[in-house]
């Protein structure tokens, strides 16, 4: 009788990835880095910026070109959402910084095409998905509370949801459900997508290791969240052209803050 053995291919579970418990002064320090690092970089960053920022005035003279330009204000709430992922390029720079290895940009940009093969693909798409339906979410809200009005301008829009009742409820509602997304978003990908660029992980698990994160150390964690809020509506002030510094700067002491929070590999 014959007897036939049969091979069970095991794959490795990627070792386990500790995360450090860290202060306030951590965050500070992942900021200062992150300046030291656009300053080594500054055409690197001012590109990936000037992307962001070419892209924010584009969004804005169409919504103007289709004279609903109070748009630009939901929008611009949902800028902070996705500025992690269009940051990737601005982590691999640092990665190179840190490890010494020469910038050169042919190689950065393909380091970020590559990903389109790995789990960063992944979590864009669920950032994305996030951000349109925050855009729904304002649209209901405003159906619910303002009827379905068309604004002519930017202070059209102002001025009714700051003087009249309607548009306060609006404001209120909107900005709780909005605060709410946006937490649990940065939750998910703080930590999560320059884990996801340094190592080979899946999406899941580096998501609830970026949760951990922001649990394990909630007010660095939360207050380093809050810093990158108010410098990136601060920057979308001047017509957008503020996000030329401003998001390098976070995109570079994001990935500084991700090497603080987890630990070395081994």
């Amino acid at each position: 009788m014959n007897s036939v053995t049969e091979e069970t291919t095991v794959t490795p579970r990627p070792p386990a990835v500790k995360i450090n418990t860290i202060s306030f002064a951590d965050v500070r320090t992942a900021l200062s880095q992150g300046w030291h690092d656009f300053l080594k970089a500054p055409l690197i960053g001012l590109f990936f910026g000037g992307i962001y920022a070419a892209g924010g005035i584009a969004i804005f003279l169409l919504l103007k070109v289709y004279h609903e330009p109070w748009w630009i204000i939901p929008i611009a709430v949902g800028f902070p959402l996705i500025g992690p992922f269009v940051a990737v390029g601005l982590y691999e720079t640092s990665r190179r910084i840190e490890a010494g290895q020469p910038l050169k940009f042919g190689e950065i940009l393909t380091v970020i095409l590559a990903q389109r093969k790995r789990q960063v693909a992944w979590m864009a798409f669920v950032v994305l998905f996030i951000f349109w339906m925050w855009l729904y979410e304002v649209r209901m809200l405003l159906a619910v509370f303002l009827g379905f009005k068309s604004f002519s301008s930017v202070e059209a829009f102002i001025n009714v949801i700051t003087t009249t009742p309607e548009g306060i409820g609006f404001l209120c509602v909107g900005t709780a459900v909005g605060a709410g997304i946006s937490f649990v978003l940065f939750c998910t990908t703080v930590i999560a997508i320059p884990l996801l660029l340094d190592r080979e992980i899946d999406l899941i698990t580096a998501s609830i290791y970026s949760f951990k994160a922001v649990l394990q150390n909630p007010v660095p964690m939360i207050g380093f969240g809050i810093i990158v809020v108010a410098l990136t509506f601060a920057a979308l002030v001047p017509m957008f052209l503020g996000l030329l510094v401003v998001l390098p700067v976070l995109g570079h002491a994001t990935w500084h803050l991700y090497k603080s929070v987890v630990a070395p590999e081994g």
